[in-house]
């Protein structure tokens, strides 16, 4: 690893607060001023199982977690087992004493468990314990662990304090200040992909949140749900996914801006009225978070299996905008752009990411001034009609109240909405959509639809959150390299990536029979050279990924 990373891992069982004790070091770094990556790993248990979270920070910007940790905290001995093989050179395992017991074990023993049994609820603290631990490796002074305590854990504060210092002074006796970790100017601000997708949506000007929980966009629900009066939207908890995107459906007929998420196996169940919001004209962006799959999968990991299933969303023919975010920066962004791009088109489109970005958090630096506000497109005058045929493909909207006659219609239909066989008809609002889709690719031609990042050296391809992993393997690795990074999907910007026809890219994607690779290859005619896949649930490591890319070269 380089020596700009500092990284820390801290395992243990779920209910004892593993997942905390990774977000507070994660705020920690931020507070003073580094930039920081969390990733957490964690078992569909609601106790027991294994859990860990890893976090690394630098002072510069850091698109990734890394396993090869500098401080290693195990709270159990299953972590303990784990984790050891993870440690860099020159590295601190910590273990818990109390569950390891007597051993010849490696590493240094703190007993967390037999301190922790002062206070009430002794398990919630461990997790509060291994905070104490690296508070003490990076000589973090006591007055702001004080605080940071006081901050991150509101209940119980007094005996939440007087646990960590008591931890901490042991620890200090150790291992106290064995790594110096440099400041930045200014305190950092750190958000996971799913609350800044809820964040860019709300830019744009997102009125109702709809969604039945689903790991991984589970987190974007109650993330709305308890700021949604300070965000000024509704956030709704229908009883299935079926009734979550018809009512999104019927909201937006009365000029509601509604968004919708799940993951794979909800989402199927949402596809026929996806094809109802394709042919009722209905604007509904619908957030597609992969997991491992099919079926239920490995409800908690990560992979990028879902593509085909997001581009040819929805049974027969209409257009539909579907886009994946590099990063979580990018991903509020795209999230205000999708919300944009399915109201001035009036067709439904997908923001589809993974349980990497999903749940992952990282330093932003946001200006939501940058974020596209919505702007379709209204009637104005007398003499409605839903579906005119206009030369774009996009009609007018109108909501109710209204004198006018407003109705949506899921039989196909003529410029009224009124239902009708006519076979003139069901031509004319066939190419009427055709034409929609040929004015959304004019529209996008001038938009940014690809990253470039890097202008010589090897020729990448990805897409979603294993850009992320990319961009940083290629720093770790010194590696000179040009990476594309398509945004969209579906229109795929083929205009923008024909010039790499002939240049034989690595492809590096999160699936077992490369999706991407194949969709490059179908869309663009890009013949690509080596496809690097991982699909075992978990993101890639940039010093392994960095391997793999010599290795291509």
């Amino acid at each position: 690893m380089g020596k700009d990373v500092f990284s820390f891992i801290v395992g243990g069982k779920a209910g004892e607060g593993v997942r905390k004790a990774g977000t507070v070091a994660a705020n920690l770094f931020a507070n003073v001023g580094r930039y920081a990556f969390q990733m957490d790993d964690y078992q569909s248990l609601i106790t027991g199982g294994h859990n860990f979270s890893a976090v690394s920070t630098a002072t510069r910007e850091i698109t990734s977690h890394y396993m090869e940790a500098d401080v290693v905290v195990a709270l159990d001995k299953k972590s303990y087992e784990l984790h050891k093989g993870h440690l860099a050179s020159g590295g601190t395992l910590v273990y818990n004493s109390d569950a390891l017991g007597d051993g010849d074990w490696e590493g240094i023993g703190i007993a967390l468990t037999s301190e922790a049994r002062k206070y009430p609820n002794p398990s919630l603290r461990l997790g509060l314990g291994a905070v104490a631990i690296l508070a003490a490796a990076i000589d973090f002074d006591t007055e702001n662990l004080q605080s940071l305590i006081e901050r991150e854990y509101p209940k119980d504060t007094q005996n939440n304090i007087a646990y960590a210092m008591v931890i901490c002074d042991m620890a200090r006796k150790l291992i106290g200040g064995k790594y110096h970790l440099e400041k930045g100017n200014r305190e950092m601000v750190l958000l996971s992909g799913n609350e800044a997708i809820a964040l860019g949506a709300c830019a744009a000007g997102l009125d109702i949140y709809f969604s039945y929980p689903m790991t991984p966009t589970t987190s974007i629900l109650h993330y709305l749900a308890a700021h949604d009066e300070d965000l000024g939207i509704a956030v709704v908890h229908p009883e299935n996914e079926i009734a979550v995107i018809n009512m999104a459906i019927g909201a937006a007929f009365s000029g509601a801006r509604v968004m919708v998420g799940s993951s794979g196996g909800g989402f199927a169940l949402m596809e026929e009225a996806f094809s109802l919001a394709g042919m009722s004209e209905a604007p509904v962006l619908c957030v597609l978070a992969s997991r491992l799959g099919p079926s239920i999968g490995a409800a908690t990991y990560t992979e990028q299996g879902d593509l085909r299933f997001a581009i040819n969303q929805g049974h027969g023919e209409f257009p539909r905008i579907v886009a994946s975010p590099g990063t979580v920066q990018e991903t509020f962004f795209l999230a205000a752009e999708m919300m944009n791009l399915v109201w001035r088109f009036q067709t439904p489109g997908i923001l589809l990411t993974e349980k990497h970005m999903s749940e992952s958090r990282m330093t932003v630096d946001i200006n939501p001034e940058g974020a596209k506000w919505i702007e379709p497109l209204i009637h104005k005058g007398v003499g409605y009609s839903r579906y005119l045929d206009t030369s774009s493909g996009v009609s007018p909207l109108l909501f109710p109240p209204s004198q006018e006659l407003i109705k949506w219609n899921s039989h196909e239909h003529d410029e009224m909405g009124i239902t009708s066989e006519r076979p003139e008809i069901i031509t004319k609002m066939h190419d009427k959509r055709k034409r929609k889709g040929e004015a959304i690719v004019d529209y996008m031609k001038g938009m940014h639809t690809v990253n470039i990042y890097g202008d010589k050296g090897l020729v990448i391809f990805t897409y979603g959150s294993t850009t992320m992993s990319v961009l940083e393997a290629l720093k770790v690795g010194g590696i000179d390299a040009m990476v594309v990074q398509p945004i969209y999907v579906e229109p795929l910007p083929v205009w923008e990536l024909e010039r790499y026809e002939g240049s034989k890219p690595v492809v590096v994607e999160q699936s077992s029979t490369g999706l991407f690779a194949a969709l490059l290859k179908e869309k663009a005619g890009i013949d690509v050279g080596t496809v690097i896949k991982k699909y075992d649930g978990r993101p890639f490591d940039p010093i392994e990924l960095a391997d793999k890319l010599r290795e291509a070269v």
